[in-house]
């Protein structure tokens, strides 16, 4: 029996910014076809960590191995053909339409000089349809609601198919049914395509629902990851948000209110 790929594991890993240690010594694997979740209160250093694994910032110790490689010795194309990057906010000074935007994730599977081709616009096509903006693809980004820029970013980060999706809120500005629909895609997607997640979340029901394993920030450098069924508990989700919550089953789902 094969074992999965290793896509994404940081090595005795220690993250600070402006005096506040995010997290020391933290240690953590992540397979093909796993979604982990990264949850925490507001300003413990969510974002901050998710940019240090994806290579766009350096950790102040330790390593982070992208496919089995230090990912500080990538070049950006090589990270950008392996890793994809949502982050929380978007900017377009220039007006384009939804399709050429999202066409922008080929460039780092093209030379310097090509131009897209027939199958670069395919798969461009197949993303935008799978976020549910086919009919809107000739429309110019600058008359989006906020809902549709974070599925048009979206279906861009799907356009670059990396085997690693690192998703910083990605269901800001989504309404109910498209948080749960890209949740799905991205569950489908794993599990079919042999990529792994990483998103950070604000709901705990979501991430135990969709994600296999979850990481808990507590803001002082302390830190829990695992299996979420032995992390995502009371216990410690009342901890992380200095809260105290109670758990609701709906059949085999789990849903966390305060208590």
């Amino acid at each position: 029996m094969n074992t999965p790929d290793i896509l994404l594991e940081a090595q005795q890993l220690a993250v600070s910014i402006g005096g506040l240690e995010i997290c020391r010594s933290l240690d953590f694997q992540l397979r093909a076809g796993e979604q982990l979740a990264i949850l925490g209160r507001n300003g413990v250093g969510k974002s901050t960590l998710l940019s240090t694994l994806a290579g766009l910032r350096a950790p102040h110790a330790g390593r982070i191995l992208l496919t089995g490689r230090d990912i500080a010795a990538l070049s950006p194309r090589e990270t950008a053909r392996q890793r994809g990057w949502l982050g929380q906010h978007h900017s377009d000074p220039f007006a384009a339409s939804v399709l050429d935007t999202v066409l922008t994730g080929r460039h780092p599977h093209l030379a310097r000089w090509d131009w897209e081709s027939a199958h670069d616009l395919d798969i461009a096509r197949a993303a935008i349809k799978a976020v549910g903006l086919a009919a809107l693809e000739q429309r110019s980004t600058h008359s989006l609601s906020g809902g549709e820029w974070q599925r048009t970013a979206i279906a861009t980060l799907l356009t670059q198919q990396p085997r690693l999706y690192l998703l910083d809120e990605p269901l800001v500005h989504l309404d109910l049914n498209h948080q749960v629909a890209v949740l799905e895609l991205f569950r489908t997607k794993a599990r079919a395509e042999n990529i792994a997640v990483v998103m950070v979340l604000h709901d705990p029901g979501l991430a135990a629902r969709y994600c296999d394993r979850a990481l808990l920030l507590f803001g002082d450098g302390e830190w829990l990851a695992g299996a979420s069924n032995d992390i995502i508990t009371t216990d410690n989700l009342s901890r992380l948000y200095n809260h105290p919550l109670r758990e609701l089953r709906d059949g085999g789902q789990r849903w966390f209110v305060p208590a």
